[in-house]
């Protein structure tokens, strides 16, 4: 029979897993606590590191419908549950990761597809919000820039040619 508290446990994660973006897993063999404590802070306020027990963690996970992701929890396991951007926490784990090797980046889940290590390291590696955002309104002005100048053409040329006109019969006349 199972332990009320186990079982408040896993429920508490799977709600994790449910509500999150992204979960990003870890392994944390070597790293010191206050180690963890600085990475914890590097996240920033979108994202919560839990070291977790991976029996319980994998029994959430396959409650909340990840049975890819459960399998992955294999040796020291930690989770960062993300909340908002990912991109942000997937950059702030693998700076930290450079600095200190211990902490090794597994792989993750973002809106119930799995990523590999390789995908997550692809996701730390993409621009912030902000920044796409910006360049996508860089591009639209650019467009609607070469838009309004195609119109306002053929009315320029016009007064052009009316202006060379006049310039004619003032000189012939």
């Amino acid at each position: 029979m199972a332990r009320p508290d186990k079982e408040a446990a896993v429920a508490a994660l799977a709600d994790k897993f449910r509500e999150s973006d992204a979960v990003l897993l870890t392994e944390y063999r070597g790293l010191s606590v206050a180690q963890l404590r600085e990475l914890r802070r590097s996240l920033g306020g979108n994202a919560e590191y839990a070291v977790v027990k991976n029996t319980l963690a994998a029994i959430a996970a396959r409650q909340a419908g990840l049975e890819a992701f459960a399998n992955e929890l294999t040796g020291p396991s930690a989770l960062t549950f993300v909340s908002g951007e990912p991109v942000e926490a997937a950059k702030a784990l693998r700076d930290f990761a450079q600095d200190n090797k211990q902490l090794v980046i597994k792989g993750g889940i973002m809106d119930g597809a799995p990523l590999s290590a390789d995908g997550v390291e692809k996701l730390a590696s993409l621009e912030s919000r902000e920044v796409l955002l910006a360049k996508a309104a860089g591009a639209v002005k650019a467009s609607l820039s070469k838009a309004a100048y195609l119109f306002a053409a053929p009315a320029s040329e016009a007064v052009r040619t009316v202006d060379a006109l006049r310039e004619k019969q003032e000189t012939a006349a």
